[in-house]
């Protein structure tokens, strides 16, 4: 096993070969007898909240069950990130495993975990509980088939993935924490499924649109301007953008706020726009589309009201910044994630997203994202729901890429 100098894993241990080890049989024999406790690790993951910046108990609970799996080193970083290493006969390569700890949920939501037969609901419990609870079982696998490596694994549960997070964990991980540099290839297990294989990152840019005036009263201060009648006029130019079915764009507004009372005239309306695409220029176009509509929503309602002395003022603050990027189809960890998949009959989907393999694959260092088993729907919304029907083979894939990038003593 071997990588280059900008870690780039050049040999690989074959999919067939890996198969034919007792001790990895002996890893998948025990991923289909422990579904019970799996899904017993997912619910008590589930039940711990973790809403955006907010992650610590749930992150101290992994702390916690990485220190019973007797992973070394096992600690949290200067973000928030939970490390644990399983130490390999060397360190080279070095390979890590993640899954993100947070959700899209505030502090307060209900996240008790309900059944509806096989279903189990709560919000998170698919993104990203579904793999978490996959990383604990991949550590317990390993622990109970006493598989010996050659390069070490790196278990790693990350903050920040979701919204303004911004994908600080995986950022910190792979610029700041004493791991960066280090790292030779990234797994992140996000959401359910076992087709989906991320090589290629979704970059995005969110903005926080802020239009500010005077503020008064509804009755004695009517006629001054009004940063929701601005704000109103902005978001309907704006959801009349072109976007291009190639490449893929979307935009969102996520997120709207304003006034205190119904008889306030507001001092200040905000709304929250996601610009995602495939191509950083459609990107770049549709800042510039914004931020004239926006320009123009102001000016119109200054004009407006131009009598009653008063001017709103407005500002765009940029909240979040995903890059882009590609780890390429035929590189080593993306055909040995297609040899795996299908050694055990799934037909891979290769494909786009924004998760935290953003950062690695933006810094050219192999990455990878896929699904750790089972099913879910109604993600980022309180009815989300997971079902772990199939789920031991999304482990038994994730643990042969694994494998086979770091490669097994005999």
């Amino acid at each position: 096993m071997t990588t280059s100098p900008q870690g780039a894993i050049t040999d690989l241990i074959s999919i067939p070969q890996l198969l034919g080890q007792v001790r990895v049989q002996m890893a998948f024999d025990f991923l289909d007898r422990a579904a019970e406790e799996t899904t017993a690790d997912l619910i008590e993951i589930c039940e711990i909240p973790a809403p955006p910046f907010k992650e610590q108990a749930r992150a101290l609970l992994l702390r916690s069950r990485f220190e019973q799996l007797n992973l070394k080193n096992v600690h949290l970083d200067a973000e928030g990130n939970v490390i644990g290493v399983r130490s390999g006969a060397s360190d080279d390569p070095t390979v890590v495993i993640s899954a993100h700890l947070d959700t899209v949920f505030p502090e307060g939501t209900d996240v008790r975990v309900r059944r509806e037969g096989i279903r189990l609901l709560a919000p998170g419990i698919g993104d990203n509980v579904s793999g978490l609870a996959a990383l604990i079982a991949l550590a317990k696998a390993l622990k109970y088939s006493d598989v010996r490596t050659r390069g070490s694994l790196i278990f790693v549960a990350t903050v920040g993935e979701e919204g303004e997070g911004d994908l600080r964990g995986a950022r910190y991980l792979f610029t700041k924490g004493p791991l960066a540099g280090h790292i030779d290839a990234f797994i992140s297990l996000d959401g359910p499924g076992i087709e989906r294989i991320t090589h290629q990152a979704l970059g995005s840019r969110r903005y926080r649109v802020s239009i500010i005036g005077p503020g008064g009263h509804s009755w004695g201060d009517f006629g001054i301007v009004n940063p929701v009648y601005a704000l109103g006029r902005a978001i309907a130019r704006f959801s009349t953008y072109p976007v291009p079915d190639s490449p893929r764009t979307t935009y969102n507004i996520g997120v709207i706020q304003s006034g205190k009372s119904v008889n306030s005239i507001p001092q200040i309306a905000s709304m929250d726009v996601d610009l995602r695409s495939a191509s950083i220029g459609e990107i770049a176009k549709m800042e510039a589309f914004l931020k004239r509509v926006v320009h123009e929503a102001i000016s119109e309602e200054n004009t407006q009201r131009a009598l009653s002395g008063t001017r709103l003022r407005g500002e765009m603050k940029l909240i979040g910044d995903r890059p882009s990027g590609e780890t390429p189809a035929d590189s080593p960890i993306v055909q040995v994630a297609i040899k795996a998949s299908r050694a055990l009959g799934i037909e891979p989907r290769l494909d786009r997203s924004s998760t935290d393999a953003n950062i690695p694959i933006s810094l050219g260092i192999p990455a990878i994202t896929i699904g750790s088993g089972g099913s879910s729907g109604s993600s980022h919304s309180l009815h989300e729901w997971y079902d772990p029907t199939g789920r031991e083979l999304g482990l038994k894939r994730a643990l042969l890429i694994l494998l086979s990038l770091v490669g097994i003593e005999s």
